[in-house]
């Protein structure tokens, strides 16, 4: 018997009615003759309720709350999911046992708030599904071999649906959540964007990266490696959304299949560092185990034997970093640095680059157009990324998903 594991976002459990129409597509799967998983994510705005609630009690103490007490506090949102669905399973007449992430043994490593999954224990889910029960699981949350409650980040319940699948050999992802699918830009933005029906797998990564916020790129990147696709669907309705892949050579032909905006990006400036081999790799090692992510990295090399190093990263991130650069800048025996917030990143993105020449330039005309200045350029194979001013983020992503006439679906 196949499995099918769905995952439920906060808004599409926001209410009592809202966990009962969940319920339902959960029976409906299991009456069409699947095993079923359920991942939840905390009701409605569980999780920030939660935040501003610690950030009252905290107060003026200073600094951020202890992670570890976080993470203890955030994941009771999802406990209150779990045993609600269940209960409304059984409302209509169908079997069902809700789990914590501690309870089917989702292993992570210690990194508090940003965790990444280490193992799962397939027995207790395995035993019950196999009993006929609909198992529901709690997402954004595992535990750590000692015992600690630990939670995934933003989007974590993503990672928590596709590791499920991976381990149960799922036929399908399905994401439920407020939207119909995966969009060529963000709709609340962009009025005129387009739903994609496919998308493969290293683009979704790629959206998720620079800003799209449907799915957690670490949740793709479990979904590639084991070849689990993900169906992302309105949990309203039953139209079908965006499947998510492998890449097909007629995905090749679309050279941009979206783009996406990531605000709220600070840039990092250091002036005056020490030129001498190894300073960048003490630098980037200290801020890789305050586990904050750098996006773009320049470094320019001054004649009086010093660099300049600038880098991006979430505004959110700053305050981790500060202490880690102001202890290295002590240890280099000098520099000083910089912190330019109301910064944001607009990227294309699509497979079809791989083979196609005039993209940057179509984008960079576009801004132009628009009398957008660009402050920073990254690439990869299949991405082209600019840094500009928050205040031009909207019109940024307006111009480019014109420019590359995302509105109208591209032919194969």
């Amino acid at each position: 018997m196949s499995v099918i594991v769905q995952k439920f976002g906060g808004t599409s459990v926001a209410n009592a009615e809202r966990i009962h129409m969940a319920a339902a597509k959960a029976v409906a799967a299991k009456n069409a003759g699947h095993q079923v998983a359920v991942v939840v994510s905390a009701m409605g705005h569980t999780t920030d309720e939660l935040v501003d609630l610690a950030k009252q009690v905290w107060g003026s103490h200073g600094g951020q709350p202890p992670k570890r007490e976080m993470d203890q506090l955030l994941a009771t949102g999802e406990q209150v999911t779990i045993a609600l669905i269940a209960m409304a399973i059984h409302a209509q007449g169908h079997e069902a046992i809700s789990f914590t992430g501690n309870q089917i043994g989702l292993l992570t490593d210690d990194k508090h708030q940003k965790a990444r999954i280490q193992q799962i224990d397939l027995h207790r889910m395995r035993k019950e599904l196999d009993a006929g029960k609909i198992v529901i699981i709690a997402g954004f949350q595992g535990v750590t071999p000692d015992g600690d409650v630990t939670t995934l980040g933003r989007g974590g319940s993503n990672a928590t649906l596709v590791a499920i699948g991976a381990v149960l050999h799922a036929e399908v992802c399905e994401n439920y959540t407020d939207v119909d699918g995966i969009y060529t830009a963000d709709p609340r933005i962009v009025t005129d964007a387009r739903k994609i029906d496919r998308i493969s797998y290293d683009e979704m990564m790629e959206l998720s990266s620079v800003g799209a916020s449907v799915l957690q790129t670490r949740a793709v990147e479990f979904a590639k490696k084991y070849n689990v696709p993900i169906h992302v669907r309105n949990s309203q309705h039953d139209k079908p959304g965006t499947w998510i892949v492998a890449e097909n050579k007629a995905m090749e032909h679309i050279v941009v299949s979206g783009c996406a905006l990531k605000k709220d990006l600070t840039r990092v400036a250091l002036k005056g560092i020490p030129d001498r081999p190894g300073i960048v790799a003490q630098l980037f090692a200290a801020v890789g185990q305050a586990n904050v992510v750098v996006d773009d990295i320049i470094q320019n090399v001054l004649d009086d034997g010093t660099a300049n190093i600038s880098f991006t990263v979430e505004h959110g991130d700053v305050a981790d970093l500060k202490p880690v650069v102001d202890k290295k800048l002590v240890e280099f025996g000098g520099g000083t640095a910089m912190y330019e917030t109301n910064l944001a990143k607009v990227s294309v993105v699509g497979v079809g680059m791989k083979q196609s020449t005039g993209v940057a330039a179509k984008m960079f005309g576009a801004l132009a157009d628009k009398k957008i200045n660009i402050q920073n350029i990254s690439t990869s194979e299949i991405r082209i990324s600019c840094i500009v001013a928050k205040n031009d983020a909207e019109t940024a992503l307006k111009a480019v998903h014109a420019a590359f006439d995302l509105d109208k679906a591209s032919q194969p």
